[in-house]
């Protein structure tokens, strides 16, 4: 996927803030050729003539356009300081470099035409989950009503943009139990690759015959702690994407017994910004039937979404046993099952759900 070279800078090119732009002598087939290479100093460093770089070649040996530079992935002899100062927005999350990839929507692919030619999901539950650590419980929760089912997940960006840094996919899919992974948007690495959520569902249903699909963001989320800023209000585009696709849309509530932060205890802010406020189109909301008074407070406070969807409570009776049967361990923010069953109890209450509606 990556082209790597080696090469040494020699000549510093007219840059902008934030960007130093280099004429570099590659080594390539035993020989060298100049080419010109693009560094952001703010992650590598400034390079200087002289210098060793490591370089990601794929864009510039398609002959592209906007990106059809070299791309400086290290000065491997002279690191750069550590950065120092606030800040907790990561960029380009996981991933030193861009990586080039085959569409399974693009015009070269084997699946093109198939792509090309669909209009919809037929009817295909969706169901639309905030967090990764969600996946594994969707999961159990469908196999548990139907354990044939052949689910997949449609991977955003919102988190981890490589599926090879989910251990949990890996296992997953490794057991038989996940029937494949499509990643979309800047997300790359799953058994299919699509441009968009609409095309990404497009492909798990007519390309991996996927019996239900769940939407969610790669491990890891990012979060402001203000009402939009967070990688979450994914959730409600996906509802809108497998409404507008003919689909099934389930919405997985994000719900925690131990998370310390008000806003995520009993229903997260993040499920009611999503689906009461993003969310366009009906879906029906999952509320799982929680014993005691911590389930009383769940159903009210998922009560006001009832006003645009669909309020659609699940017993979850048996699904613990069905999360202990998976072959990964669940956890979530750091929580175990022991530690927060709720957030996954809630998770595979969705999927039981979606199962019911195949």
């Amino acid at each position: 996927m990556i082209r790597w070279r080696r090469g040494e800078v020699r000549e510093l090119l007219p840059s902008w803030p934030g960007v130093r732009v280099c004429l570099v002598s590659v080594e390539d087939g035993g020989g060298r050729a100049p080419c010109r290479a693009l560094a952001y100093t703010g992650l590598v460093g400034d390079p200087v003539p002289g210098d060793t770089v490591l370089l990601n070649t794929g864009a510039l040996d398609l002959g592209l356009g906007t990106g059809g530079y070299a791309m400086v992935a290290a000065l491997p002899d002279r690191l750069p300081p550590d950065r120092e100062g606030p800040g907790h927005l990561v960029k380009a999350r996981y991933t030193p470099l861009q990586a080039v990839v085959e569409g399974a929507d693009e015009q070269d692919s084997p699946h093109h035409a198939t792509l090309r030619d669909a209009a919809g999901v037929r009817g295909m539950p969706v169901v639309a989950a905030d967090l990764h650590s969600s996946l594994p419980a969707v999961l159990a929760g469908v196999l548990a009503a139907r354990p044939g089912a052949r689910v997949v997940n449609v991977m955003t960006d919102g988190g981890a943009l490589p599926a090879a840094f989910s251990r949990t996919l890996g296992v997953l899919r490794g057991e038989g139990l996940l029937a494949g992974c499509v990643t979309t948007g800047q997300a790359f690495g799953g058994d299919l690759e699509a441009v968009t959520v609409h095309s990404g569902l497009l492909a798990a249903r007519h390309v991996l015959g996927a019996d239900v699909a769940v939407v969610c963001q790669g491990p890891g989320n990012l979060g402001t702690g203000t009402p939009w800023g967070f990688s979450g209000v994914a959730c409600g585009e996906a509802v809108n994407a497998a409404a507008v696709l003919d689909g099934h849309p389930v919405a997985a509530l994000r719900i925690s017994e131990a998370d310390p932060r008000p806003r995520h205890l009993g229903v997260s802010h993040h499920s009611l910004t999503a689906y009461g406020r993003v969310a366009l189109a009906r879906a029906d909301v999952v509320v799982p039937l929680l014993p005691g008074v911590f389930g009383e407070k769940v159903r009210a406070q998922a009560a006001p979404l009832g006003a645009r969807h669909t309020l659609v409570h699940v017993g979850v009776e048996g699904l613990e046993e069905a999360l202990l049967a998976l072959p990964v361990k669940p956890s979530t923010m750091g929580r175990g099952l022991e530690e927060d069953r709720a957030a996954f109890l809630a998770a595979a209450a969705a999927g039981r759900h979606a199962a019911g509606v195949v």
